[in-house]
């Protein structure tokens, strides 16, 4: 079973390829995503890397966790699943809101 793994302290000049270079000695890298602001496409200092294994995983992050890459110390540990939000407004009914309908 694959691995999330969150990278962050990214230099904003770090591609996807480069990503999955630099964990591809720890072990199978499944895929390797550096995400970007969908405004202007530029990098938002972090990403995420899927390993093919928990040991692999476990391997990069032990490898990789405080280094150097681009003057920068990155992080990496285990990506934590994304919590919903209740949207622009914060979610609940119109009912919560005290406004008039």
């Amino acid at each position: 079973m694959s691995t999330k793994l969150y990278v962050g302290g990214l230099p904003y000049s770090t591609t996807e390829a480069e990503l999955n270079e630099l964990f591809a000695p720890q072990g199978t890298v499944e895929s390797a995503r550096v995400i970007t602001d969908k405004f202007t496409g530029q990098s938002r200092g972090f990403g995420f890397v899927e390993m093919a294994t928990a040991e692999d995983a476990t391997k990069a992050i032990s490898a990789l966790n405080g280094t150097q890459l681009g003057g920068r110390s990155i992080t990496v540990n285990e990506a934590k699943p994304q919590e919903k939000s209740g949207g622009r407004f914060g979610g609940g009914s119109r009912e919560n809101r005290g406004g008039r309908f």
